[in-house]
């Protein structure tokens, strides 16, 4: 197994599933991990079929406050994230993202190593489809924090407090965010 991909195997083998799906979701995923090293995307939007891609969730450990973006054409309110590049870490995809999406830059907050969530998730809507396998790391951000948005990717980026993420219309969100969310409110951060 290429050293990179084994990394990730690592990685997703050290998650501790909080519901069905995410067991279902971490055991596709190894069982990918240990059937190919053609994880990587590299010719967009869908080659190959099925790659690895990192959010990266900043949370304002003051209040547990979310930043999302909305996310111009998913049309939906996501995590900051992308693609991870051949050989790339993902937790090093979770910091280039966070510079290159929201100008936060690597020393400024600390995204952990580890992700806290793994989700596979077929993209409709963007392209002819294709399946994205997310790695959710935790970034840790004060809300005044300044940004500076990749405004070609989102409309807009704003913190959600815990009760206007419990009182949104779920469909607003990536349709893993509201089990996310849930597994977050039990994570140590």
């Amino acid at each position: 197994m290429r050293d990179s991909v084994a990394a990730v195997h690592d990685l997703v083998s050290g998650l501790v599933p909080t519901d069905e799906l995410e067991e279902r979701h971490r055991t596709e995923t190894l069982h990918w991990l240990r059937s190919t090293d053609d994880v990587f995307r590299r010719v967009k939007p869908a080659v190959p079929p099925r790659h690895l891609v990192s959010y990266v969730v900043p949370v304002d450990p003051a209040d547990g406050g979310v930043l999302l973006v909305d996310h111009v054409n998913a049309g939906l309110w996501l995590p900051p994230g992308g693609h991870v590049d051949p050989d790339e870490h993902p937790a090093e995809t979770a910091r280039r993202e966070a510079y290159e999406e929201l100008g936060v830059p690597v020393g400024s907050g600390l995204v952990q190593t580890e992700p806290v969530f793994v989700t596979v998730t077929r993209t409709v809507g963007i392209d002819a489809g294709h399946t994205d396998v997310s790695l959710w790391f935790l970034l840790r951000l004060d809300r005044e924090q300044p940004l500076s948005l990749d405004s070609g990717e989102f409309r807009e980026a704003r913190w959600w407090s815990p009760a206007e993420v419990r009182d949104a219309d779920p469909t607003r969100f990536d349709p893993h965010f509201t089990r996310f969310w849930r597994k977050l409110q039990r994570v140590r951060f």
